[in-house]
């Protein structure tokens, strides 16, 4: 555990004159990981970091038969969007499959309109998925159910938040709650594009 929260610190990327702003989430601005990610969506459409240039992607890895972290990150990012009002569209959710196995097309596209018209949902091949896990220091493993063909998977459960640019700035805890979400895309939303 502790190596994973030392992975997710930053240097600090401050210049003088300039105040940091201060955040609910782990601030890694200026990190050397998460920089890219290139999966197909629920449409079969290459998807990138470039294809949110202007908005706020906040990148999952989770997986639709979750039966707690994923389905709750996903309401919270919806009721953070709404709670931005105008500002929420410029907020996108993106859940990566970490099971693309289960987690067909169609089954990824319904879980994602469970929670908004405009959440995107990534899936690729299990060595796609396994490049971008490593991409972004995410962890996954399947965990054997009670029956041959059960599972769960055991993963990350923490968001990536990225600014208008592109750049990852936050790793937000999963449970940190919708309120110092939305307060930290506040700022994020604020800054000059």
């Amino acid at each position: 555990m502790g190596a994973a929260l030392s992975a997710l610190s930053a240097c600090d990327m401050s210049r003088p004159g300039v105040e940091k702003p201060s955040f609910h989430s782990v601030d890694i601005t200026g990190a050397e990981y998460a920089r890219t990610l290139n999966l197909p969506d629920f449409n079969g459409q290459a998807r990138t970091l470039a294809d949110f240039k202007g908005k706020l992607p906040v990148v999952f890895f989770g997986y639709t038969q979750c039966p707690d972290a994923c389905p709750t990150t996903m309401a919270e990012l919806a009721e953070v969007k709404r709670a931005l009002g105008a500002d929420g569209a410029r907020v996108v959710a993106v859940f990566v499959s970490v099971d693309p196995e289960r987690d067909t097309a169609e089954l990824l596209k319904a879980y994602m309109a469970n929670f908004g018209a405009d959440f995107v949902g990534l899936r690729g091949t299990p060595e796609q998925v396994q490049a971008a896990a490593k991409e972004f220091k995410v962890f996954y493993a399947k965990v054997p159910g009670k029956t041959e063909n059960s599972y769960t998977v055991d993963h990350t459960a923490g968001s990536y938040i990225f600014d208008a640019q592109g750049k990852v700035r936050l790793f937000s805890r999963y449970g940190s709650g919708a309120k110092f979400l939305a307060e930290d895309l506040k700022i994020l939303l604020a800054e000059k594009a």
